[in-house]
This record gives structure tokens, C-alpha cells and sequence, in this order.
């Protein structure tokens, strides 16, 4: 399943998130998918694994990026990267068309292993952790935390399921990223827009 992209909106007086102006990439991105919620085993793992890749890098790499990713990760069906083996990693390794960390290319297979351990499923299982509705919409850039407790008790429940690179910020982040948080401030456009379930 894939996330519902949001009405056009009229962009030439717009007001939107402050981190979302720099680059036509980020723009898009913001305007059609940040916060939409996703469902979906092999689409959540997509973001979780970019969100991990993303770790100690600007988040318009990964964007610009995302296309060679998914090439090189067979679309991210967790299946096929379980079953990716050492030449897999090599081919990844050699592949400059994707960030080439070792360490976060042995974790995304070692995720995909951990996810298809997941009796619940990896989407059911993530969303379990998002808050209830309700919580106070950040008014500026400076509002948004870095963590929650949701995404700290994310971060220690998925280790514990055998992943790795899920830290409660990049827990955090995944949660933005895929509506389970709405952290658009408020004066963006976006704030407070409504999915149908």
C-alpha cells in the first residue's frame, strides 16, 4: 500500500515547513508525502531503511538518491533483501549510485531478516508506537523534538527484535516521515490535514 498523496495545493503563496524550502526535492516531498500516513510491510521497511541510511547525512542525498535505492535493494521487498547474500553486500559496496556504508548495508539485511520474523508484521508493529491524536502541534522549526517517548520505546523494541540502525531519533524520524506523528508547524499548509483510514 502506498501513502495518499494530498489534494493539490496552489503553491505560489504557500506557507510550509521551514526545512522544506531549500530544494525543489524537498518541496516535493514535503508538499506530497512527508506525514502522509503509510501502511504497508515492504513500504515501511523502504523509509526505515532510508531513515537508517540517512544517519549522519543530509536528508536531500537520500532523497536524490532514493530512485538508485530502490533499484539496488529490489524495491525494498523485504523477502528479496533476506534473502540478499555476501556478493549481494559486494554489489552493494561497489554501487556508487547509493551511499556505500558497510555497516548500514549489512543492518538493512539484517532488518529484512528481523521483519520477516515479525509474526504482527513490520507495519503493524511500527504503528502500534504512534501516540494518540491529540498531542500539541509544534509552533516553529525549534518546537519539533528530536525523540519521543513513543520513539524511544520504538527504538528499544526493535532492537530487541534484531534490528539495528533504529535509534529513537531515527525512530522519531520515521514517524514523521510516515504520519505517525504530524509535526508540520503551524503556520505550513499542511498542519492538521486529515486521511481517510
Amino acid at each position: 500500500m502506498t501513502a495518499q498523496t494530498p489534494a493539490p495545493v496552489e503553491r505560489s503563496v504557500v506557507g510550509r515547513c521551514g526545512w522544506a524550502t531549500s530544494a525543489p526535492e524537498y518541496v516535493r516531498y514535503h508538499d506530497e508525502e512527508w506525514g502522509v500516513p503509510l501502511h504497508g510491510d515492504d513500504a515501511l521497511f523502504e523509509r526505515l531503511t532510508l531513515e537508517a541510511f540517512q544517519s549522519g547525512l543530509s536528508w536531500i542525498t537520500i532523497l536524490r538518491k532514493r530512485p538508485a535505492f530502490r533499484a539496488a535493494f529490489a524495491g525494498f521487498s523485504i523477502p528479496a533483501v533476506a534473502a540478499f547474500t555476501d556478493d549481494d553486500v559486494e554489489r552493494l559496496m561497489a554501487d556508487a549510485a547509493i551511499v556505500r556504508n558497510r555497516a548500514k548495508v549489512t543492518a538493512a539485511l539484517r532488518n529484512a531478516r528481523a521483519a520477516l520474523d515479525l509474526p504482527e508484521g513490520l507495519s503493524a508493529l511500527l504503528w502500534s508506537f504512534a501516540p494518540p491524536p491529540g498531542r500539541p502541534r509544534p509552533e516553529t522549526l525549534a518546537d519539533v523534538p528530536a525523540t519521543s517517548p513513543e520513539s524511544v520505546a520504538l527504538a528499544k523494541e526493535l532492537k530487541r527484535r534484531g534490528f539495528s540502525f533504529v535509534g529513537p531519533t531515527t525512530s522519531y524520524a520515521l514517524m514523521q516521515a510516515t504520519g505517525m506523528v504530524d509535526d508540520h508547524v503551524a503556520t505550513c499548509f499542511r498542519a492538521g490535514v486529515t486521511y481517510p483510514d
